[in-house]
């Protein structure tokens, strides 16, 4: 199959991978893909990773893209914490949970970085949309559990305090009904201590 059939024939996908065109055409030879990487046509992200290199890169790009190359995942921890503009500092990575092994991957669209909760607690999480591309997302609720979860010595005033939280933003968004429940479900005593002392903190 030539460049621009295939090309057509995955138009509906941001991110394809080698078993997507072997869907489509079973005798696909994977030389033509690193044929058109040298002309320039397609970009490796990972290993059985592609993306077409005329696509508009952006911030919610690289979350499809975190979604696709390493799953199942969603979007969470500093990240997620950024977009609800709950922390002021910029995040030099896409942070995400996953259900698989915690994970680093450096790759020429930017670096991804996946932590490991067990399956039970892969929950909480939205789809968010980009040009008719969806991702996962952790809901603000979850994405606040996630952080701390992963984040024991935030547990007092002084390190609330370091974390610049958005107080005011999170009382308006986040649903403290749900927020509890959640919480309930990691069934994790430390975890709701810390918890419970940093809703102390931003209602004191």
């Amino acid at each position: 199959m030539q460049y621009l059939g295939l090309k057509n024939k995955l138009k509906d996908f941001l991110v394809f991978s080698i078993r997507d065109i072997e869907k489509i055409d079973s005798s696909f030879h994977k030389q033509r893909l690193s044929e058109w990487q040298k002309k320039g046509y397609v970009r490796k992200v990972r290993q059985g990773f592609y993306i077409f290199s005329d696509i508009i890169m952006s911030e919610r790009t690289l979350f499809i893209i975190a979604n696709r190359i390493y799953g199942p995942s969603y979007i969470s921890l500093e990240m997620a914490l950024s977009i609800y503009g709950l922390i002021p500092e910029a995040v030099y990575g896409i942070t995400s949970i996953t259900s698989q092994r915690t994970k680093r991957l450096q790759t020429s669209v930017g670096n991804f970085i996946y932590q490991h909760m067990r399956p039970s607690l892969f929950f909480g999480y939205q789809l968010g949309e980009d040009n008719g591309h969806y991702y996962r997302i952790a809901e603000i609720e979850k994405a606040v559990l996630d952080y701390f979860y992963f984040h024991a010595k935030m547990n007092d005033k002084e390190s609330f305090k370091s974390l610049r939280f958005n107080t005011s933003e999170f009382k308006e968004k986040a649903d403290l009904k749900k927020f509890n429940a959640y919480l309930a479900a990691f069934e994790n005593k430390e975890l709701t201590k810390r918890v419970t002392n940093f809703l102390k903190y931003i209602h004191a």
